[in-house]
């Protein structure tokens, strides 16, 4: 699971974020040291960051030269500042992307999701597994005691979503708006029609009952 650091000192923003980011399958840190933000960015060692401008102590741009000292993960500025010599020198300080706020969310997290691709591919997520199911991102498969079967496109995107989200109920909204935001569009006939055959294919492999529907909410495994 990537893990994705706010530096935030709007409290009411931070808290949007935090929710927006762990609904969406992210681990979140929040710091709120704004006077040694660098030692967290050390101690916590993020995959991505998201990083304000107008900070109490040094400001992102400052945080924003000392990071690159150490860390090449990707920092997205999201703030408030929107003038072009803003973005300029957030990207001359070694920022990867600059998003003015009120920002939309689904850009947001295209974005994020744009930049983590970008820098890690798939090796932080290449195999998972669930209750002795093994899903193997990198091959498009499913795995169960030996016996496998092959995914395609958006069956291991919904896969792998669901399994981010383990022992938790998946609305059929956030499945499609998530698959929408990854590009890969699928409406909600489609969506059923990606369920029934992902689990057709765990049957193959001997899986039954790992999806479970929950009327009216969604999917939970």
């Amino acid at each position: 699971m990537y893990q994705i650091m706010v530096v935030e000192d709007d409290e009411v923003i931070q808290e949007e974020l935090s929710v927006l980011l762990e609904g969406n399958g992210y681990e979140v840190v929040l710091t709120r040291d704004f006077i040694n933000v660098i030692g967290e960015v050390k101690k916590y060692n993020p995959h991505l960051i998201l990083l304000d401008i107008n900070l109490p102590g040094q400001d992102g741009f400052k945080i924003c030269s000392g990071i690159r000292t150490f860390s090449g993960a990707p920092i997205i500025f999201v703030t408030s500042r929107n003038t072009d010599m803003d973005e300029l020198k957030s990207i001359m300080l070694g920022g990867d992307d600059f998003i003015t706020k009120p920002y939309n969310t689904p850009i947001l997290l295209a974005r994020i999701a744009s930049l983590l691709k970008r820098s890690y591919g798939l090796q932080h997520t290449e195999v998972v597994t669930c209750h002795e199911v093994t899903l193997h991102i990198e091959k498009g498969e499913v795995e169960y005691r030996g016996h496998s079967a092959e995914l395609t496109k958006n069956e291991l995107k919904i896969m792998a979503y669901l399994f981010r989200h383990e022992g938790k109920i998946v609305s059929r909204a956030d499945l499609t708006e998530y698959l929408w935001d990854s590009q890969l569009y699928v409406d909600d006939n489609a969506l059923s029609v990606n369920i029934t055959r992902i689990r057709e294919k765990l049957k193959q492999v001997g899986v039954t009952d790992f999806i479970r529907t929950k009327h009216g909410q969604g999917y939970l495994i």
